[in-house]
């Protein structure tokens, strides 16, 4: 989830064997059922199960972690508890060059409960679609069901879960330590040091290693990225830490990627002509929802670059032609468009594309609707898309927690902190204070001029507003970035580009093939 502006404020069927094992030390442990806060001396909360899973047709045994890690400040002190939730296969010799991806969610103040449970893990939320498979109409009220995962990539890649302090069960501990982990720096360090942690207990530095950020996750792994090979004014240390791979889902690395100017309005455009396309409000002339989406892109870096760059100089005659083209692409009326001077937002077209039907559009998911409120909408809970289809997600994941990985805990699973976390980020110049202008992708460049190994991912649902794919195709696109190193996957989805069932099959199969040539297979 994403959390950046106006729309971001972020951003069972088939049975599993499974086999609950807590360990009795752990079980007797003060503070195990739940670590209450700063106790000063108790140890990190762990709990092992062993499971059983069918994933891609085969058997997959593997093991569940849920493990609490510390960190400290200055004066040696426990200033954050950090939980992570880790799926590593049990049933291979030799694990040591198995990769390893450690994702994360965005916000910032998500949890990664949405790539846990919605692509990564070997469990997911069954979001029990009522009319088909896309998953947008879900039952929004209890009972939810989870079940296996056949898409799971557990098969080719141990996952780890990492749930930054605030979010998830993990907390800030003691007094006046948040500014030590609220900020796009701050959080950057405090996951390499959790990644290089996370190896070295387990033995994986000859693992492969992939970083899986959505939503403003793709600014911390573009830090990370980054940071990790470490260096004096990186880490102030020589990590050397190198990657694989990065996976970016929902890309928000650009802070200003709305645009200075015009440059949003065209970014924009090819998500409007999809969604448009999508609930069949222009005239498809037989075209594929993809060749709709080409013709807006060369729209916009043609005729509509041009008449933006234009301004008050464009004619009359010009400009009615620009709107008539500009209707058949996405669908509003050529007077709304006149009244808007050609330059359509993402909010106005949610807001006008099925008024007359009475419907709002989802930012997070143009695919999904509710009906239309003119005024007071909160930019989160009242969004089509997340109002219908977390409520499954966060229930589904809560009983999945206690059921199958026998956690106990006296604490909630945070999903997202808007308040105490998302409000409060320091972009660096501050708590809460936003710098509009800063472009992370930059950062993700330098890494990939340091490692010529890396390769990049970028997937983008077409029916995101908050994240649009014309925004990350101009982002990767002005980054100083190898094209020849970047692979971009476009999904007929919205911001979580997993909701779906063939959107799923898609990502992951595109996922597979990779983290496959990353490792050099």
């Amino acid at each position: 989830m994403n959390c950046l502006k106006k729309h971001s404020l972020l951003l069972i069927v088939s049975f599993v064997f499974v086999i609950s094992m807590v360990s009795p030390s752990l079980a007797q442990q003060p503070g195990a059922a739940g670590f209450s806060g700063g106790e000063s001396s108790r140890p990190p909360y762990k709990i092992v199960t062993q499971h059983t899973a069918v994933i891609g047709g085969k058997e997959v045994k593997y093991k569940a972690v849920v493990e609490e890690t510390f960190f400290y400040n200055e004066k040696k002190e426990r200033s954050a508890s950090v939980v992570s939730i880790s799926y590593v296969r049990t049933d291979i010799d030799n694990v040591s060059p198995r990769p390893v991806i450690f994702a994360f969610n965005g916000g910032p103040g998500a949890a990664s409960i949405w790539t846990n449970f919605g692509l990564l893990g070997p469990r997911r939320v069954l979001f029990q679609d009522q009319v088909n498979s896309e998953e947008i109409h879900p039952k929004t009220v209890p009972p939810f069901l989870y079940g296996n995962n056949p898409e799971s990539l557990l098969d080719a890649a141990d996952i780890v879960l990492f749930d930054p302090p605030g979010t998830g069960f993990s907390r800030v501990l003691g007094t006046n330590n948040e500014s030590q982990f609220y900020g796009v720096e701050q959080d950057a360090k405090l996951t390499c040091e959790f990644i290089e942690n996370w190896i070295t207990k387990n033995g994986r530095w000859n693992s492969s290693r992939f970083l899986l950020g959505e939503s403003y996750g793709t600014i911390r792994a573009a830090e990370v990225a980054y940071l990790l090979t470490g260096g004096p004014f990186g880490t102030g240390k020589l990590n050397a830490i190198t990657l694989n791979g990065v996976i970016l889902l929902g890309q928000a690395m650009d802070l200003n990627r709305e645009g200075v100017g015009d440059v949003g309005f065209l970014n924009v455009l090819p998500t409007l002509a999809a969604t448009a396309w999508y609930h069949g409000k222009i005239s498809r002339d037989n075209k594929t929802l993809e060749q709709h989406v080409d013709a807006a892109r060369s729209f916009a870096a043609n005729d509509y670059l041009r008449a933006l760059y234009a301004g008050s100089a464009l004619s009359s005659e010009e400009r009615i032609r620009i709107a008539e083209r500009l209707s058949a692409l996405i669908g509003l009326p050529k007077d709304i468009i006149l009244e808007h001077n050609l330059r359509l937002s993402s909010e106005l077209f949610e807001a006008e594309l099925l008024k007359a039907e009475g419907k709002q559009l989802g930012a997070y998911d143009g695919r999904f609707t509710l009906p239309f409120n003119p005024s007071g909408r909160d930019p989160v809970a009242d969004d089509p898309a997340m109002a219908q289809y977390t409520p499954s997600m966060v229930a589904a994941f809560n009983e999945y927690l206690k059921k199958e990985l026998g956690v106990e805990m006296d604490l909630p699973y945070n999903t997202i902190e808007f308040k105490t976390v998302n409000f409060r980020w320091d972009y660096g110049f501050g708590p809460g204070i936003p710098v509009p202008n800063k472009n992370y992708a930059e950062d993700l460049a330098v890494a990939m001029r340091r490692n010529p190994s890396l390769k990049l991912f970028v997937g983008m649902g077409y029916f995101d507003f908050v994240t649009p794919l014309g925004s990350a195709e101009y982002t990767i696109a002005h980054a100083d970035i190898d094209p020849g190193r970047v692979s971009f996957g476009f999904y007929r989805s919205g911001h979580m580009a997993y909701i779906g069932e063939e959107n799923r099959k898609t990502l992951v199969d595109d996922l597979r093939r990779f983290i496959a040539a990353a490792c050099g297979k």
